[in-house]
């Protein structure tokens, strides 16, 4: 490999939600973490030298979006990565993706609203939705009646994607998405795909973007909202982008955050990060996917000590989220058993609306993951066994 995965980088004292941040949600500091979805590993080279190269210039004034390589770098990824034309005049711009999906679902949604979504749910969803007074409708991955059943309700007004899926890694086939994007036009829903996940696809399995879905016109309002932040590691940088089928509806959306929010000007670090991520980093992404591949074999393998526990990887991203119902272990037991004793950071699967589960981030150098996995399965066997 051309770039160093193994290599372990102290992430103390740098203001990590992850690691320095450990007591807010766990109650103790001194645990490893597997938690919050971002990695350990050090952004690509390319883009560090990009970042370096804008800091010496020295100069960082207000800053446009749409002036410069940004759009164009969005393009050229769209096209080489998922063989999908876009039209940068498509695109909208934000701080991140969760306030994409605020601006949207104030434009799209009232008070008292449904937003229908799957289960299990990432947090962010929920604290988005309910935090807005909208009403969180979740439905089983998979379970095509429980969505439309969902869909027909007349006061559902969004359907809010994640695609790829978080927690599960679930890649929604285009025959899925299709059918996603019928019922959501027959029952007036408008539809948000989040794709942050799309870039961490695992070999195998295909990537849709909704722009592909949404081409022959199916429903007005559809918003595609993403970023670079996940995949090349900089989400400290902030900064996302979006698009929006509808001319009205972008400009709507565009009025609102500069007028509104009051983003006249955005990171520009983030528009550096960004371009060359999308310009140079794909050789740095591809050995990346590889990697957490093959954390994620030694992640099955060391799971199979665990009996009736049966897991495969997921289809994208850097998570495990691992069922150990099968052991009729008690959440809380486990994670007092995983802080206290085995002092690692875990999430529950509650957190995602769906107990019994957790969800073990093994975005990091394979040796910190088989001390989180290890950790786990000697926490559980112990339990199960009491």
């Amino acid at each position: 490999m051309a770039y160093d995965f193994d290599r372990e980088i102290d992430r103390h004292g740098t203001w990590s939600v992850q690691w320095d941040g450990i007591a807010d949600r766990f109650g103790v500091s001194d645990l490893l973490p597997f938690t919050i979805s971002d990695m350990d590993f050090a952004s690509p080279p390319e883009v560090l030298a990009a970042l370096r190269e804008r800091v010496d210039h020295g100069v960082f004034g207000y800053t446009d979006w749409r002036l410069g390589e940004f759009r164009e770098a969005i393009r050229h990824w769209y096209a080489s990565r998922y063989g999908a034309e876009i039209d940068p005049g498509t695109l909208v711009y934000a701080p991140s993706v969760l306030s994409q999906l605020s601006q949207l679902l104030q434009m799209w949604t009232a008070p008292g609203d449904g937003v229908v979504v799957h289960t299990p749910t990432y947090d962010g969803f929920r604290k988005a939705v309910t935090g807005l007074g909208r009403e969180l409708r979740g439905v089983p991955v998979g379970d095509l009646e429980a969505l439309e059943r969902e869909l027909a309700r007349p006061d559902s007004r969004m359907l809010l994607l994640c695609s790829p899926h978080n927690p599960t890694g679930r890649v929604w086939t285009e025959e899925e998405l299709t059918v996603f994007a019928e019922l959501a036009e027959r029952h007036g829903a408008a539809v948000v795909s989040d794709e942050i996940h799309a870039d961490l696809t695992s070999d195998g399995h295909r990537h849709v973007p909704w722009t592909r879905i949404a081409e022959p016109g199916r429903g007005r309002r559809w918003a595609l909202v993403t970023s670079g932040t996940k995949a090349f590691n900089f989400p400290a940088l902030s900064g996302s982008y979006g698009m929006i089928g509808d001319p009205d509806e972008r400009e709507a959306f565009i009025r609102r955050m500069e007028t509104g929010e009051g983003l006249a000007s955005p990171a520009v670090l983030s528009l550096t990060a960004h371009i060359a991520a999308y310009r140079q980093g794909a050789a740095w992404l591809d050995e990346l996917r590889a990697y957490v591949a093959g954390t994620m074999d030694m992640v099955r393998e060391r799971l199979a000590d665990l009996p009736g526990v049966v897991w495969d990887p997921p289809q994208a991203g850097y998570l495990a989220w691992i069922d150990l119902r099968a052991l009729g272990i008690e959440e809380a037991r486990l994670q007092e058993e995983l802080v206290a004793v085995e002092k690692v950071a875990i999430m529950p699967g509650g957190v995602y609306g769906t107990p019994g589960f957790v969800r073990l981030n093994v975005g990091c150098p394979r040796a910190k993951a088989e001390r989180g996995v290890d950790a786990l399965v000697r926490a559980a066997n112990r339990l199960r066994t009491a």
